[in-house]
């Protein structure tokens, strides 16, 4: 692949992307000032095709399918012109099945693209893969449905085209086997082919004067293989794999988002952590000193890239024009007034009553009821007729000024509300049930002072932040964008005691003599959805410049459609081999050697069948047990 076609295939900055996992072209989603907004789509259902007639005549194409952990690819190979060359569906390899909901694919059930956003039944979520390796045939039952019924091809009866079917490498034999019975017993299928999904997408990319030697770096949605293939055919027994994809590192980018934006944590949702990986992160060169660059606040700005989250337009007020801003305005400013001057009311009511109790005591000295008079400064709380006076005098005060605003607010109707600013209430240290005998300290009821009460409704002058609500929603994905493809590199960095790719591959060669070495690294090719970030082709250069002797040669491959060049190859596979029978299974040959029975080809695993020990027959065993006449334990007997 030429520079030109891989910076066309792999952009930066904010032009069109292309998605590593679908292989379509995206839009940038940048919304302005270097922010890139979630585009959140949705699922489009897959639609319902027609059964194309090229497909029968005149004999039935094969069915080429891709069951990929990520995603299922299904489509016909067909000579026919009529019949398109490229996968006809595309699916995610997901089924939601509500709780409660019985075997087979109901109403409570929903398979694929179907489901139209996965978030809000991520808990309901179930795939048929363990790893890449499917396991739970019920499910993989349901997205084969879901497949054939789209394709036009009904599946209740029967799917009488032969089948071509994606598998992992040294994929194990019960999973073959349970493959194959579903396919025969099921579906009853003429036939089946399984081959490497790596394996077809290597010799799609086959170009003239490629050597039919190579190191094969396939890296999927939950692991990653290195492959080595010596004169066309795949050793097996060097093949290594990698428990880490897109899946894990998906979930780590999530991690480490959550763990710094805890207050969005609900809003960082798996789809979303998906989006940023597939369009924003990239493999360092050099990762040591590309962490080293982000240290610098010029490079973090330039090279940050702002992720805005949904948010409600409304808080802000940006919806709103000046004259409805001047309206909410006013209305508030009238309840306020209206607020102030209900509770003026309330407050000249209590200390109306309050002061008529204290003339009536006050009456009492002045009548010479001096017992009355002393019972009552005791329920007061009062030690003499001085302190009473006091009392008598602050509320005067306090009823006279609180008549004086109301006269004022009742004068003044029109308000200014730029210049104006809304009054603080008269707040009463006492309830308004309060009776007189829990009238309180003398310095509780300074409150009523006309000199306090100037100090109190002195406006407060204060600046209110800006507070931008559209920044506090947005997520800087700095160092994220290459920690999280490094853990291909570095597993450690999520705790997996596991070998990166660099040492695999060094693993890999080490374990062949210099000259196959030689073969194997002259054609290291990188095949699978998770090799889709920026630079890892570069990053896989240097680690084998620095693993290989001073000036060996070595060149480094780029699938051309990392995500689809399986399937291609598939297609290319049946079409060559459609009239032969190297390579496909027959019902009959399922019948007779079992169904994890595997015809070899070009690019297909290696067979290694069961050998089950052979049981010897009793009588044999009664027979070996007699020992022969001579023996010691005839001689002993002889003897006694």
């Amino acid at each position: 692949m030429t520079e030109l076609d891989r910076k066309a295939l792999f952009p930066v900055g904010n032009q069109k992307r292309r998605d590593p996992r679908s292989g379509v072209v995206l839009g940038a989603m940048e919304a302005g000032g270097g922010v890139f907004a979630f585009r959140d789509v949705r699922w489009d259902p897959d639609p319902v095709l027609e059964a194309n007639p090229a497909v029968r005549v005149p004999s039935p194409a094969p069915l080429v399918l891709d069951n990929g952990s990520f995603q299922l690819r299904l489509g016909w190979a067909c000579p026919d012109p009529a019949v398109p060359g490229e996968p006809l569906l595309r699916f995610r390899a997901l089924v939601a099945r509500s709780r409660g909901a019985r075997g087979g694919a109901g109403p409570e059930t929903q398979v694929g693209n179907d489901l139209g956003s996965p978030e809000p039944l991520r808990w309901l979520l179930r795939s048929p893969f363990d790893r890449n390796v499917p396991v739970q045939m019920e499910l993989q039952e349901l997205l084969f449905d879901h497949g054939f019924q789209r394709l036009g091809i009904s599946s209740q009866g029967c799917v009488d085209h032969p089948v071509v079917v994606t598998e992992a490498v040294c994929n194990p034999l019960y999973s073959r086997q349970m493959m194959s019975e579903l396919l025969f017993e099921c579906y009853q299928v003429p036939k089946v082919s399984y081959g490497v999904d790596s394996l077809y997408s290597f010799y799609h990319n086959k170009r003239q004067g490629w050597p039919c030697s190579g190191l094969i770096v396939s890296s999927g949605y939950q692991c990653t293989h290195i492959l080595p293939v010596l004169d066309g055919r795949l050793d097996a027994r060097n093949c290594k794999r990698i428990n880490l994809g897109g899946c894990q590192a998906a979930m780590y980018l999530q991690r480490l988002l959550q763990l710094k934006y805890p207050g969005h944590f609900a809003a960082i949702t798996l789809s979303r952590v998906e989006e940023i990986l597939h369009e924003h992160s990239y493999v360092a060169e050099d990762y040591k000193e590309e962490m080293q660059k982000w240290r610098s606040p010029e490079y973090y700005e330039n090279n940050v890239h702002k992720m805005q989250l949904p948010f409600s337009n409304k808080l802000l007020g940006s919806t709103l024009t000046s004259e409805e801003k001047q309206e909410r305005r006013q209305q508030q400013l009238r309840r306020l007034q209206e607020l102030n001057a209900r509770q003026r009311e309330e407050k000249l009511q209590l200390d109306q009553e309050r002061l008529d109790r204290l003339l009536y005591v006050q009456e009492l000295l002045e009548d010479g009821q001096m017992d009355q008079f002393h019972k009552a400064l005791v329920e007061l709380n009062m030690d003499s007729a001085e302190e009473l006076q006091s009392y008598i005098h602050k509320l005067n005060l306090a009823i006279e000024q609180t008549k004086q605003k109301i006269l004022q607010a009742e004068i003044s109707v029109e308000v200014d509300v730029v210049d104006s600013k809304p009054e603080i209430p008269d707040l009463d240290p006492l309830g308004s049930e309060q009776s007189m005998e829990d009238l309180e300290s003398v310095n509780e009821f300074e409150s009523l002072f006309p000199e306090e009460q100037s100090e109190v409704e002195k406006p407060v002058t204060t600046v209110q932040p800006v507070f931008n609500l559209a920044e506090y929603h947005q997520l800087f994905i700095g160092t994220e964008r290459i920690r999280v493809p490094e853990i291909l590199f570095q597993p450690s960095l999520i705790g997996e005691e596991q070998a990166g790719i660099a040492e695999c591959m060094q693993f890999v060669l080490d374990r062949y003599p210099k000259e196959q070495q030689e073969k194997l690294v002259q054609n290291v090719f990188l095949t699978g959805g998770n090799v889709m970030y920026p630079g890892i082709k570069a990053r896989i250069h240097k680690e084998l410049l620095e693993m290989r002797p001073f000036q060996s040669l070595f060149q480094v491959h780029l699938a051309s459609n990392p995500v689809l060049d399986a399937w291609y190859g598939a297609r290319e596979w049946a079409l060559e081999y459609m009239n032969r029978e190297e390579g496909w299974i027959t019902r009959k040959d399922y019948e007779e050697k079992g169904g994890e029975y595997l015809k070899e080809h070009c690019t297909s695993n290696v067979y290694v069948p069961i050998r089950l020990p052979k049981q010897v027959p009793r009588t044999t065993e009664a027979a070996a047990s007699i020992k022969a006449p001579g023996t010691a334990t005839n001689q002993a007997s002889e003897q006694g």
